[in-house]
């Protein structure tokens, strides 16, 4: 017997933590260029050089050493620029230690999925909750190679892993890559080693609160004025006092300019980051700062008066508005975005997506209940075998980039995020909910039907109706019940509210005042032969 899968109660998204914009730096000279590119180059060469030091330290790194590897990079710099050097170092390596984990969860996915089906006959047919055996002796052997392979990966991944040794690329492991395939990524050897060594300069800086604008070491003033503390052997390049250089340009952030100056006024905190497009030839810079955790609703707040449910799919977001009962209202939304191209343009085409769906919640003043969904076991090929286009489908589908875009850009609009467990809402919602939703003038789609059951899962109702029982005595057993009363509701199991019109041979068009009561009806041992009850009516709307 399979394992009954528990739903995960709905729960109410934190806010975004940070906030970082971007602007770019202007009416630079050639002299200001040259000087980036040589503090970039510099302090790039000591990053490498950190990262390498704590790649051999392993596991066994302490507080210690990391004043160590800060003194070392301190007598070639500064003290400033060897704490961001040393932080970013820290964070790389954390960032590859769980990186490496998700991949040695990945591998004993495959592993797992591999041993399950060589067990089984050739032929044999799978069930809904696991795959079958292989389709032919060919293609059992290749599998059975490919169990080989797997497993001696997943067993060099351990031993990695349990001596602390981690594999980073500064640069990007891709664009290593491009390097042996100039031609497929239509690069030259020159144009490429620009791209290589723009990716491994090192230009950031952390902010500290109570000093200058927020930041000694990259100083950007209110009127938009930047100013960099050189590096020890690169002081002989100062324009200004104490060992600055002053850049020609002048940087102006659209964006959320107003709450950057604020800041910058009272000397909080604010981290710069300067990078440049190799492909364009501009120079960009980047000021990120924490904010305080957003003070989340309570979940009976952001349900009050409904809320919009979505289902993200792999072109487009379907939505549904619901009111505070469960019922769709209106017609169904429908969001589209591309993602063929490259990623500057997918990313844009997410963004609009949700700028509209924001925009259609803020005017009827509702929350948004979205999946909690993590594709991340789903991707490899060994779950899905010959099903190359269901796995192109789900490994294309942003769930990661579009919540984490959902998440802040919902902060700035004011709207409720609540997140509730995926499980069934797709099936069940076209089970339920796609023929009931479906007219003449309106087709609903089964991304339509699950935007309903992502709602009513958010709204605390459950998604599948009970079926009206067989008309055999539809009077008395049969009645006219749905999933439309809740469980824990009194009256649930009365009879519909009279309507309008003839019901009966006997009784006319509206007549009768018990028209609609079951127990007023003569029938022997019925309680009518005892005394006349009428009971209040059941609201459409439950």
């Amino acid at each position: 017997m399979g394992v009954l899968h528990v739903l995960s109660a709905p729960f109410v998204v934190p806010g975004p933590s940070g906030v970082a914009i971007r602007t770019r730096l202007k009416g630079l000279t050639a002299r200001d260029e040259e000087a980036l590119r040589l503090i970039g180059a510099h302090l790039g060469t000591l990053a490498a050089r950190d990262l390498k030091r704590r790649c051999a330290e392993g596991v066994g790194h302490c507080a210690d050493s990391w004043a160590a590897r800060k003194r070392a990079v301190t007598g070639e710099s500064s003290s400033r620029w060897a704490g961001s050097i040393t932080k970013a170092t820290h964070d790389q390596w954390a960032l590859s230690r769980r990186a490496q984990y998700a991949h040695i969860q990945t591998l004993e996915a495959g592993v797992h999925t591999i041993t399950h089906r060589l067990s089984l006959p050739v032929g044999s047919k799978g069930t809904k909750r696991s795959p079958g055996g292989y389709r032919t002796r060919q293609e059992w052997f290749a599998k059975s190679r490919r169990l080989r392979v797997l497993r001696d990966r997943l067993a060099a991944e351990c031993a990695d892993r349990e001596a602390g040794r981690v594999r980073v690329v500064r640069g990007g492991k891709r664009l290593a890559r491009n390097r042996h395939h100039l031609e497929q990524a239509q690069l030259s050897e020159a144009g490429w080693r620009q791209r290589w060594e723009a990716r491994r300069w090192f230009l950031q800086a952390d902010g500290e609160s109570g000093k200058r604008l927020g930041n000694e070491t990259i100083r950007v003033s209110p009127d938009g004025q930047v100013s960099i503390k050189l590096p020890a052997p690169l002081a002989h390049l100062a324009n200004a006092q104490h060992g600055r250089y002053v850049l020609t340009g002048a940087v102006a952030f659209r964006h959320r300019g107003a709450e950057w100056a604020d800041r910058v006024a009272a000397n909080r905190a604010v981290a710069y980051r300067i990078h440049l497009d190799v492909a364009r030839h501009r120079w960009y810079i980047t000021a990120s700062w924490t904010i305080p955790p957003v003070k989340t609703v309570p979940l009976a707040q952001a349900r009050a008066g409904g809320l919009v449910g979505v289902d993200t799919n792999a072109d487009h977001l379907a939505a549904w508005r619901l009111d505070e009962y469960g019922n769709p209202v209106g017609d169904p939304r429908r969001f589209v975005f591309d993602l063929n191209g490259p990623a500057t343009y997918r990313d844009a085409q997410v963004r609009h997506a949700l700028v509209r769906l924001l925009h259609w919640a803020k005017r009827h003043g509702l929350s948004i209940a979205i999946e909690d969904l993590d594709f991340q076991a789903d991707k490899t090929r060994e779950k899905y075998g010959r099903r190359k286009r269901f796995r192109e489908l789900i490994s294309g589908m942003p769930t990661a980039k579009l919540r984490a875009r959902l998440v802040s850009m919902a902060a700035e609009f004011g709207i409720t995020i609540v997140a509730i467990d995926p499980a069934y809402t797709s099936k069940w919602g076209a089970q339920h909910w796609q023929k009931p939703l479906t007219s003449q003038n309106r087709k609903t789609t089964r991304h339509d039907a699950a935007a309903v059951a992502i709602g009513r899962r958010a709204l605390g109702y459950p998604i599948r109706r009970r079926t009206a029982p067989p008309p055999h005595d539809q009077s008395d057993r049969a009645g006219h019940r749905t999933v439309q009363a809740a469980s824990g509701l009194p009256g649930r199991e009365e009879t519909r509210p009279r309507i309008p019109g003839p019901r009966t041979r006997s009784v006319g068009a509206g007549g009768g005042a018990k028209a609609g009561d079951q127990g007023a009806q003569h029938r022997p041992g019925h309680p009518a032969e005892y005394e006349s009850s009428h009971q209040d009516s059941l609201p459409l709307s439950l």
